[in-house]
């Protein structure tokens, strides 16, 4: 993004700065549209699934701001010499059952020829900029929530070496599936002060992302992180994508790791790659027990409180055990 233009409009309010899940534009005081776009490979073998997965993933982004989703645009690679078309269907068929469960709609999209199959939506969602979430608020004293569990890189990286047990796989594909609505919601009632989507950079870069946005530091516990079912099995070399490493690059130097915490075999879950994973978000330290328990209600059975905000204090990011 660098040396690009910066757009200067009064109405724009959340642009590409602070690493935000998504954009906002203001249309009226009350009304602002949030929109986001996501795309990637197969991640499973079923079509199905991996539509399912990827419109769950994109529509997270609009969650994570806080806002309802409204419409989609379907967003398509697919090597149409090579496979059959109702492959494509099948993967459409996923991502419109997502996004219908969502309550939005699907309203076109565009394909293209490709080697390999890719598939996402561009979303936009709507939101009342004064209870729009970003990453950019967090503030010191509350506590950090994460609603879903850790591993998936790790499980999908295992599945496609043929070292993935099968129900650990299913764990992984409900959970990528499982929409953030319910924790959007609840984050917006109670009062929380900031929230991000956890997916690619993995828990510890979006956790810098937040604290560097916000100014503060964040404190993560090892023991605390909800891991899917089978992952810690998995969380092994033979399983790490490159992505693990470059997670780890990407926050290194802004990370300080308490004794015992680096040689604990908990840490690799802070840079496993995430895929349509939870929200990390910051809520009031008396709200969070009620947070919890509304996730949890709301399906989000694996929610829990992993750290706190603490004033900024040299580093973005302490991990602990």
């Amino acid at each position: 993004m660098q040396g690009l233009p910066r757009f200067q409009d009064p109405n724009l309010l959340i642009g590409a700065e602070h690493f935000s899940d998504a954009g906002v534009y203001r249309l009226a005081d009350d009304l602002a549209i949030v929109q986001t776009t996501d795309f990637f490979p197969p991640v499973v073998d079923d079509p199905f699934v991996y539509g399912q997965i990827a419109a769950a993933n994109a529509l997270s982004d609009v969650y994570a701001m806080g806002a309802q989703p409204r419409t989609a645009l379907n967003i398509v690679g697919f090597p149409d010499k090579d496979l059959e078309l109702s492959i494509l269907n099948e993967i459409l068929r996923g991502g419109a059952e997502r996004v219908l469960a969502a309550g939005a709609v699907i309203v076109g999209g565009h394909s293209v020829r490709d080697r390999e199959i890719k598939y996402g939506l561009a979303v936009t969602g709507i939101v009342d900029p004064e209870r729009l979430l970003t990453n950019k608020r967090a503030r010191a004293g509350d506590l950090l929530v994460l609603t879903k569990g850790l591993g998936v890189g790790f499980i999908t990286t295992a599945n496609r070496g043929d070292r993935c047990p099968a129900e650990t796989l299913q764990a992984a594909c409900d959970s990528m599936v499982a929409l953030n609505a319910t924790a959007s919601r609840a984050a917006v009632d109670l009062g929380a002060s900031a929230a991000t989507d956890i997916t690619g950079y993995g828990l510890a870069g979006h956790a810098c992302e937040m604290a560097e946005a916000s100014d503060v530091t964040i404190e993560l516990s090892l023991q605390r992180l909800p891991l899917l079912p089978g992952a810690r099995d998995l969380a092994t070399p033979a399983n790490f994508t490159r992505a693990v490493a470059g997670n780890r690059e990407f926050t290194i130097e802004r990370t300080a790791i308490a004794a015992g915490a680096a040689e604990s075999d908990l840490l690799p879950f802070t840079y496993d790659p995430q895929t349509s994973g939870g929200l990390l978000v910051a809520v009031p330290a008396a709200a969070a027990g009620e947070f919890v328990q509304r996730c949890r209600g709301g399906g989000a059975g694996m929610a829990t409180v992993v750290g706190q905000v603490q004033p900024a204090n040299g580093k973005r990011l302490r991990i602990s055990l």
